[in-house]
């Protein structure tokens, strides 16, 4: 009988409840797909991990507190590949030596709405100085709650989405970076996508419309990146690409690089594809939701890049870098 061997392939992570459960599905893809390969999950505590407390912008944002860490160690070569959710992937700029070699199936997009117990939809819509608070630790989210429920407070609500829950059940308050604390939060803003992987969508209650709330850029895609050089990785995270979510990739990271957006800008992207026709909209916002232009063209879906470039562009003329430098950390 012939003797398979095991190829071993380390996978890099974060601890959360969420990011380990986004790698084990890419290692049961790849072990699927090739039964040679013997993936191994290598877990670490990013300082995004590590301080739950702060905003992210003095980490870096999201690239800065969720992928750095574990970039550098594919560049030094103690992994093969990692796993990131592509919207956390900073897109205005690119990291030398490293290549998205796999974009997973999309997950459903939007974002959704969690309430605590007591609470319903539209006591958040006629709140008329009642105090209620939603919490969020993206700007993007913020931005649009600020535009829906005017008169309800937008806290920073930082914590892995179990923590997240957990502290909104509870009515726990949110440290703040400099001391002191905020909330509780009445309500929360997630992604479904990752309210789903942990076991939380029972708790949704709305799920909001493209039109009330654009998802971020890349939103409900696993990007797994590796070392652009590791043909033999590249050969094997090919295997579980998908064809769909690699063109969306293309098409919504291209507004964020045309646009050169920051961590703290309220920027959003989506597209999606029928046929051989791709549709996309994106939009930037100030902080306050106050300002916002959106931009939407259709085009064909085999020339992503070209259509997130004329989409930026329009965004551009209608005023988008205003807005953007605005927002930009001095």
């Amino acid at each position: 009988m012939e003797r398979v061997v095991k190829i071993p392939v380390r996978i890099g992570t974060r601890k959360s409840v969420m990011a380990l459960a986004q790698t084990e599905d890419i290692a049961r893809r790849l072990s699927a797909a090739d039964s040679a390969l013997a993936p191994e999950i290598v877990k670490f505590e990013t300082v995004g991990d590590s301080d739950q407390i702060s905003k992210l912008l003095p980490h870096g944002g999201k690239g800065g507190a969720f992928v750095a860490e574990i970039r550098a160690a594919m560049l030094r070569g103690e992994l093969h590949c990692a796993m990131h959710s592509l919207k956390d992937m900073p897109g205005n700029e690119e990291t030398p030596g490293l290549i998205v070699a796999a974009t997973l199936a999309r997950d459903p997009a939007c974002d959704s709405l969690v309430l605590r117990k007591g609470i319903t939809l539209d006591d958040l819509k006629k709140s008329r100085g009642k105090g209620y608070t939603i919490g969020t630790n993206a700007v993007r989210r913020a931005a649009y709650a600020k535009r829906l429920f005017p008169e309800v407070e937008v806290i920073h609500f930082r914590g892995a989405a179990d923590t997240r829950i957990r502290k909104l059940d509870n009515g726990e308050k949110q440290r703040l970076p400099g001391g002191g604390d905020i909330g509780p939060a009445d309500a929360l803003i997630m992604a479904r996508s990752g309210l789903e992987r942990v076991g939380f969508v029972s708790r949704i209650v709305h799920d909001f419309t493209p039109e009330e709330m654009l998802p971020a850029a890349g939103q409900g895609i696993v990007a797994v990146e590796c070392p652009i050089n590791d043909w033999q990785t590249r050969k094997y995270l090919a295997l579980i690409d998908d064809p769909a979510a690699r063109l969306c990739c293309d098409a919504e990271r291209e507004v964020l690089w045309v646009l050169n957006g920051h961590c703290n800008s309220p920027m959003a992207a989506h597209s999606t594809i029928t046929g051989d026709q791709m549709t996309m909209r994106a939009s930037v916002l100030d902080e306050e939701g106050g300002t916002f232009i959106e931009a939407a063209r259709t085009g064909p879906a085999n020339k992503p890049r070209e259509l997130g470039r004329a989409i930026a562009l329009d965004l551009l003329d209608k005023g988008a870098s205003a807005i953007i430098e605005k927002t930009r950390p001095e």
